[in-house]
């Protein structure tokens, strides 16, 4: 993969008309910050997520007070991984077929009067799983829509990959506080109650995005539905260059999932408390947050593209320690050390975005997330079920070794196919720099 020097651009307020511009003054996040039309889609997506954590963990309280079966829990909480592939493929073409801001509003009013219906009393159990699926489709529209509008907010340079990060961060920083503040405000409210918190979560984003953000064209559509989303998702999968962007998105967090999934089996393997579960599931998340805020704030945009195939490559061999069984301390500084090498997204995004056409970027970015929840699910899953037949220090282990194969791989295509693309983006301005010359 060719290096790529990134220059600034900067960002006016969003009723200014062009390329985003960056106020001169800032530096690293900051300059992302100063977009006022990029904090209103930020806010929003705090309050989205916000409501998106409070509403699993309140439906899987209340699917099992109703029913009393730990598996039908578990289910309301995995039907919030299995619709993506669904609503990502068939529902794509929706991101460039309407307005952004109309898709995104559209969405979390949606969202709202999921929750809304949730926290009937009325409501019986298989009514409220359907509705965590309807939920879980619209999602990865959401997410695409708002992925490609970033680059119209932001511009498609460095801007962009700042927005997208600090918007993954604070995706990390749930994982961290939102499960526990969830579970403190269901020992004041009931499940019903925190659900209709989530009601007014989607409804306030949705306000804040109609209100705050600039109305857009569609990029580009026409034709069913559906056949347009499946083409979209198939002209994606069909590039070379970017399918193996893609699959260097996705590979690396299938296999590093394992160790969170199979926290508490570990710490009952190597005999140690309960406690040291949420440790176990910690480390990784603040690791990726430290790793993604000094990438952001520290480094150049070349340096962070530098970075991305030895990072993507190499991730994974903090999982190797496992099988040793060292001291827990050193485990965790392996999860921080693997955690922080996700900074490789920040220069993959860059990449991710320029090989991909504007008409396409909204199904291309939706396509993007879908696939990385249900790989992340499926991951889970693949580690579950080694770990009946393996210790988990070896499953652990195993993932790290398979994994680093797979993403060295993966690199390697990616290197392969960046530089077939700079080889014909030289001929073609050779061969027009030719047809100029005649033509003069």
């Amino acid at each position: 993969m060719p290096e790529e020097t990134q220059t600034a651009t900067t960002a006016p307020e969003p009723h200014s008309v062009g390329k985003p511009s960056v106020d001169a003054r800032g530096s690293g996040y900051r300059r992302a910050f100063a977009v006022g039309e990029f904090r209103v889609v930020f806010a929003a997506h705090a309050l989205s997520l916000l409501g998106v954590v409070v509403s699993e963990i309140a439906l899987t309280v209340l699917v099992y007070e109703l029913t009393g079966s730990p598996l039908l829990s578990a289910l309301a909480f995995a039907l919030g991984f299995l619709p993506y592939l669904v609503g990502g493929t068939l529902l794509s073409g929706v991101a460039d077929r309407f307005p952004a801001r109309r898709v995104l509003v559209v969405c979390d009013l949606v969202c709202a009067g999921c929750a809304a219906l949730m926290a009937l009393p009325a409501t019986p159990v298989a009514a409220l799983l359907a509705l965590r699926c309807a939920i879980a489709a619209v999602s990865p529209v959401f997410s695409g829509t708002r992925m490609a509008t970033l680059t119209e907010i932001l511009g498609d340079g460095d801007l962009f990959v700042l927005g997208r990060s600090l918007l993954r961060i604070v995706s990390q920083s749930a994982v961290l506080v939102g499960f526990g503040l969830g579970g403190v405000l269901l020992a004041f409210v009931p499940p019903r109650g925190a659900l209709v918190i989530t009601f007014g979560t989607f409804l306030a984003s949705a306000l804040l995005l109609r209100l705050g953000t600039r109305r857009r064209p569609a990029r580009t559509g026409g034709g069913p539905l559906m056949r347009y989303s499946l083409a979209g998702t198939r002209q994606v999968l069909g590039d070379r260059r970017i399918r193996a962007l893609l699959l260097l998105l996705w590979v690396p967090p299938m296999f590093v999932v394992a160790p969170e999934a199979l926290a508490a089996a570990y710490a009952d393997e190597i005999g140690v408390g309960t406690a040291w579960v949420g440790l176990l599931m910690c480390a990784m998340p603040i690791g990726t947050i430290a790793g993604e805020l000094y990438a952001g704030a520290a480094l150049s945009p070349a340096t962070r593209s530098r970075i991305v195939l030895p990072l993507a490559g190499c991730g994974l061999l903090p999982l190797l320690a496992y099988p040793f069984h060292p001291d827990l301390g050193w485990i965790l500084l392996a999860l921080l050390v693997a955690g922080a090498t996700g900074a490789y997204t920040l220069g993959l995004d860059r990449w991710f975005v320029d090989a991909v056409p504007g008409e396409l970027r909204g199904r291309a970015m939706t396509v993007h997330t879908a696939g990385l929840m249900t790989i992340q699910g499926v991951g889970m899953a693949l580690a579950g079920a080694a770990a009946e037949f393996w210790p988990v220090s070896t499953v652990v282990g195993g993932v790290g070794v398979l994994g680093t194969v797979c993403c060295l791989l993966l690199a390697a295509e990616v290197r392969r196919t960046g530089r077939t693309a700079g080889e014909a983006e030289g001929k073609a301005e050779e061969k027009a720099a030719k047809k100029s010359a005649e033509a003069g």
